[in-house]
């Protein structure tokens, strides 16, 4: 089952279940309130969908998941999963801008399976962890790469405004062992990878995350991008495709305080 949410002008921001072309309007936020339905059906096409989700606390994120995309990085072997948060005000939703900031070097996409947690979970064994998923969506951990560098760390270079894209629904039924992940830039591709390749499987991530945070219900966790070109620039659109739940689209823009567009954000290299 697809849940969306959105919003029609004039309205506050609904949620609605997909069926084909249209939204079966849902009474409430379905994480806390249910399936119940409204009984209204809006067109699809007549919504404008938002980030299916607004993490209350965080996003987690996973760094070098795919072995390929770990030796591109030439990142050093550790015996966890490397995790750190985006700010949920990184958030964007399903054709919103990402806003490239007024940095120097790469400005880079990463296409990525994205979990949401739908209850509070702490210190959750792997056997129990999918008990902890309400769904799955699509995010594009969007990185100034060469920020990442010079700081040393990456929470500037990974955190800015519009840096973490979601959508375009939550899907609640998927076997996600070996899902086809694509990301295409103006319609090249430039990423492809399968989450059968994770290094780290999604209730590995779940049990060393929930061993660190106190998970809640809405927090969502990025489980790490596969390898690939991932520079893009001003005017330039990033579509990424996650097999079983559709594909995620948002357009990049300078920042108005840059809009020659400081960065090289070429799209050679990750």
């Amino acid at each position: 089952m697809k849940i969306a949410r959105f919003s029609l002008p004039e309205s506050d921001p609904k949620f609605g279940i997909v069926d084909e072309d249209e939204l079966v309007v849902l009474a409430g936020d379905p994480m806390f309130a249910g399936f119940e339905t409204t009984g209204q059906r809006v067109n699809l096409e007549d919504a404008k969908l938002l980030a299916p989700v607004i993490p209350r606390s965080k996003v987690i994120c996973v760094g070098m998941n795919y072995a390929a995309h770990k030796a591109d990085m030439h990142a050093a072997t550790l015996n966890n999963p490397l995790i750190f948060l985006k700010p949920n005000t990184a958030v964007v939703g399903p054709g919103d801008d990402i806003v490239i900031p007024p940095v120097d070097g790469r400005i880079v996409h990463e296409g990525e399976l994205a979990v949401v947690i739908g209850k509070v979970a702490k210190l959750v064994s792997a056997s129990d962890a999918m008990d902890c998923v309400f769904g799955y969506t699509i995010a594009n951990d969007v990185s100034a790469r060469d920020v990442m560098f010079a700081d040393g760390q990456w929470a500037r270079a990974k955190g800015y405004d519009t840096f973490c894209p979601l959508g375009p629904w939550i899907e609640t039924e998927l076997d996600i062992s070996a899902l086809e992940i694509q990301t295409f830039v103006d319609g090249e591709k430039r990423r492809h990878g399968n989450t059968s390749e994770m290094l780290y499987n999604v209730p590995e991530i779940i049990e060393f995350a929930s061993s660190v945070w106190t998970l809640l219900p809405g927090d969502v966790i990025c489980t790490g991008t596969p390898a690939g070109l991932g520079g893009f620039t001003d005017g330039q659109r990033v579509d990424i495709t996650i097999e079983g739940i559709g594909t995620l689209s948002n357009p990049a823009r300078n920042r108005e305080d840059n809009p020659a567009g400081k960065r090289e954000g070429n799209a050679a290299g990750d």
